[in-house]
């Protein structure tokens, strides 16, 4: 129960800084959002800290907890923030819909590479989810993702239409942490196809492993984006020796 009361709280405070209801860019001090939640200050401290390993806010020593300027700046264009958001979360765009097409979803045994990614052993089963993403009906992103049976055995093709993320959230695991590579590729005849790329025209190609907060591999995804789409920022600390 206690997992839960902090990630409501989290959800809160991220939809309210969505909304801009911190003009002043500066969240309550820890006391005053505990007692407006009504709920302990290690939940409120436990939530702000997601939050702040996300990028969404950081603390200035001796003055409070501030939203991240860049995260406000760039939030009407879709982007990855390197942390525990999930890509449906990170989707942002004026006014714009986003969307999900299922492209693809099988149960199949995990391959050498996945059981590496995965830490599974022969044997292990994965689901193979392939999806088309969309702004308006307009798609941006193939993504494909495999995912242990085990971590999640209920998934449907309903649950996969949606946010996966947030499925989890909803099942008491959250994606906390999340190594990413970047790379730009030709596109392929099927990039050109679902993302109306011109042949001459590239993709951007995005490579990560997710992980749980309990530090367990939850799903090795493969993105390939419209060129046009892709903008990654990260949250780097740069602690003092």
């Amino acid at each position: 129960m206690a997992d839960l009361v902090y990630r409501q709280v989290m959800r809160d405070l991220k939809k309210r800084i969505h909304q801009n209801e911190f003009p002043n860019k500066r969240l309550p001090d820890e006391r005053s959002l505990s007692e407006a939640y009504g709920v302990s200050r290690s939940s409120v401290k436990r939530a702000l800290s997601i939050l702040a390993n996300q990028g969404l806010i950081f603390k200035k020593r001796g003055s409070g907890t501030f939203i991240n300027p860049l995260y406000m700046k760039n939030q009407t264009i879709f982007q990855y923030e390197g942390s525990n958001l999930g890509i449906t979360d990170s989707m942002k765009s004026a006014g714009n819909t986003p969307g999900i097409r299922l492209l693809n979803f099988n149960v199949v045994p995990a391959s050498k590479e996945i059981q590496q990614d995965l830490f599974l052993d022969d044997g292990d089963f994965v689901y193979e989810i392939k999806r088309l993403r969309l702004f308006d009906d307009k798609p941006f992103m193939i993504e494909t993702g495999y995912i242990p049976i085990k971590i999640a055995p209920n998934l449907t093709q309903t649950t996969v239409s949606d946010s996966i993320f947030n499925y989890l959230e909803s099942q008491d695991k959250v994606v906390t942490k999340s190594f990413m590579s970047i790379q730009a590729q030709p596109s392929t005849a099927e990039d050109q196809e679902l993302l109306h790329l011109k042949p001459v025209e590239p993709v951007g190609i995005m490579e990560g492993i997710f992980f749980l907060d309990d530090g367990t591999p939850f799903e090795v995804s493969n993105m390939r984006l419209h060129y046009q789409y892709l903008n990654y920022n990260t949250f780097v600390s740069l602690d003092e020796e």
